[in-house]
């Protein structure tokens, strides 16, 4: 009996060896073999989604931008909030998720900063805006800043002062101009400059005062004049990193790409300014 035993064992344990390094053969799995890396490992990237708090001025070149930077970063996905840049401000200081802030003036990017809300390193003057008056193409209006006194003008759109980066510029030039007095009883109050924008196509009101790239992408209204630099601070765009960023390194990569060359070349197509330029 031992030996039949014995012969069994010499006999059965090599064939079922034999059988189940078959099935793992067929199963395409090798004991010990690596797993192969995911196709961004293998490139040396990460994927990464970023969420950019920006401006409401820049969304029609924000959203050129994201096509181009697709093509560069495939894995790297964008989602733009727009918005008035003191709204977008205060949602950030609230703890609302954003890599980055692109704001329309820099006493937004200044509070930030002063809360120790961004990544200082980061911050760059990225472009330079013009603020202009606009009416409708339907409209037979004819008249420049100065003008806005007059009687004839009944309503006067512009972006609400204590958030909208624009409005706060108006109201410089009105005060410079001396005529703040006179046109306070006609503004009326808009979100942001997109909503002014809208209230100017529509004819809901007289004129409005936007940045020339809103005006230039819109093809109801006409610019009337434009702001002398003189009488109001310098329109710049300034950009930083959120120091709460989890993916500090693909926001100062997309931050590096609309700073240079290609991203400039879109900026420059709906009529923004590079510093320095």
């Amino acid at each position: 009996m031992c030996d039949i035993r014995r012969i069994m064992q010499a006999v059965l344990i090599p064939a079922i060896l034999l059988f189940l390094m078959g099935c793992g053969s067929l199963s395409g799995k090798v004991p010990g073999s690596a797993k192969k890396p995911a196709p961004d490992t293998a490139k040396g990237e990460k994927a990464a989604a970023l969420t950019i708090s920006a401006a409401a001025s820049l969304k029609d070149a924000m959203e050129e931008i994201k096509q181009a930077y697709a093509k560069e970063k495939p894995n790297v996905t964008l989602t733009f909030n727009y918005g008035a840049s003191g709204s977008l401000q205060q949602q950030i200081e609230q703890g609302a998720p954003a890599d980055i802030f692109l704001s329309a003036g820099t006493k937004q990017m200044e509070g930030l900063a002063a809360k120790g809300l961004i990544i200082e390193e980061t911050k760059r003057n990225l472009l330079e805006n013009q603020l202009v008056l606009i009416t409708s193409k339907n409209l037979q209006i004819s008249v420049d800043f100065k003008g806005l006194a007059d009687d004839r003008i009944k309503m006067i759109g512009i972006g609400e002062p204590g958030s909208v980066p624009s409005g706060q510029y108006a109201e410089e030039v009105f005060t410079n101009l001396g005529i703040m007095e006179k046109v306070k009883t006609k503004e009326m109050f808009a979100r942001d400059v997109r909503e002014v924008l809208t209230w100017v196509e529509t004819g809901n009101i007289d004129v409005g005062i936007v940045y020339e790239t809103d005006a230039r992408v819109a093809d109801k209204v006409k610019i009337l004049a434009r702001a002398p630099e003189n009488l109001h601070s310098p329109i710049v765009y300034p950009a930083a990193v959120i120091k709460s960023s989890r993916n500090t390194d693909a926001a100062k990569a997309f931050l590096d790409f609309i700073s240079q060359d290609k991203g400039k070349v879109i900026f420059e197509r709906y009529g923004f300014a590079i510093p320095g330029n």
